[in-house]
């Protein structure tokens, strides 16, 4: 499928160690900071231009057609032996050399909780994306487990090569998953990823092809569909990005940051974002196509300024583009994000993209074996 991953790494790297001089003592600890990644791109539909025009219908937050109320829990191995410790993004080594963080609500250790992945972009690193997410927090005030996986390499970044058994980072996504449910109580039928940009994209390739164990996904501006992508299942997707992103841009491709990383006062606006065009319009038409999704999109007011579009799909495999008009590379309501629109562009700040994630990802879990 045509739905290339371009990844033009030197001004994303330059990007990300800006955000690390933004982030200062902010980062707990962390050497890395934010970062963005490569883009996807597909061919494009018919298009029209994009003012925002208002529709007719307002959607509450959290609700959309179709959904589906979650089953029996599955127990992993940890519910017989977890002591229900309350965990605050605590760092566990794992491998060679290589870690994630964790954040646990506490409890009876007996109780099968939800996981969340949570994937950072280019050289942003777990510590410093928990931040951006707030997953952390979020996930012990509402009763799961989320963990923050590490990449690799310098700058830290996610192969999203799709060979489960070759790509280093789907092997050590699958111990980490692995170690996860075997010391925690985890219901392993709801088990989710998210992650912005660089991790987006890392999201996207993991429903290609872990299928088996990710439930549903939730990419953050970067929405993409690797060539040879063949989900094993149909998988539900909810999908931001931002009209004005001037990092990945809207329409594909990534933006020329020389005037904004140069200092310059002078920053290029991003292109005028064709809401039917091509770029990550498209392909969150075709993450539709590949969920047996059928006719035309339709598009309801989310909020004053966050388009929800949606196809005719399964009830257990919706797929849901949120468009944040006149929105950056950001976090959709994240105040680390507000806190760099020098960088990064407007936060939208009518939506709360962590609790917007988490309420979808709860409709969902892996189908009964």
């Amino acid at each position: 499928m045509p739905h290339l991953l371009r990844r033009p790494l030197l001004p994303l790297v330059a990007l990300a160690l800006v955000l690390a001089a933004c982030s200062g003592s902010d980062s707990g600890g962390a050497s890395s900071s934010d970062g963005s990644s490569g883009t996807s791109t597909t061919t494009a539909p018919a298009s029209t231009t994009a003012a925002p025009a208002a529709t007719t219908t307002t959607v509450p937050t959290g609700v959309a057609a179709g959904a589906v109320a979650p089953g029996k829990a599955v127990r992993s191995s940890g519910c017989d032996t977890a002591d229900g410790a309350k965990l605050s993004l605590a760092k566990q080594p794992i491998g060679d050399g290589r870690f994630y963080l964790i954040s646990t609500p506490g409890g009876d250790g007996d109780t099968p909780r939800p996981l969340v992945l949570d994937l950072h972009g280019l050289l942003e690193g777990a510590q410093i994306h928990s931040q951006m997410s707030g997953f952390g927090p979020y996930s012990q005030e509402h009763g799961f487990v989320a963990v923050f996986p590490h990449g690799s390499g310098k700058p830290v970044k996610w192969d999203v090569g799709l060979d489960r058994k070759a790509n280093p980072d789907l092997v050590y996504l699958d111990a980490v998953l692995d170690e996860v449910e075997a010391r925690h109580c985890i219901d392993t039928s709801r088990v989710y990823a998210t992650g912005l940009s660089y991790g987006a994209i890392m999201s996207s390739t993991l429903a290609c092809v872990m299928g088996d164990r990710i439930a549903a996904i939730a990419p953050v501006a970067g929405l993409t569909v690797p060539e040879g992508c063949k989900p094993s299942r149909p998988i539900p997707v909810l999908t931001f990005h931002g009209t004005a992103d001037p990092i990945l841009l809207f329409n594909g491709g990534v933006a020329n940051l020389s005037g904004l990383l140069g200092g310059s006062d002078e920053k290029t606006e991003p292109p005028k974002a064709d809401l039917n065009g091509k770029g990550y319009p498209a392909a969150a038409a075709a993450w539709a196509k590949l969920d047996g999704c059928t006719g035309e999109p339709t598009d309801q007011d989310l909020t004053a300024s966050v388009i929800q579009r949606t196809w005719e799909c399964p009830a257990d495999s919706p797929v849901e583009f949120d468009i944040e008009v006149g929105a950056g590379h950001s976090w959709p309501g994240s105040e680390f994000s507000k806190g760099i629109a020098n960088i990064v562009g407007p936060t939208d700040d009518t939506i709360d993209g962590t609790d917007f994630i988490w309420k979808f990802f709860q409709r969902f879990q892996l189908p009964a074996t």
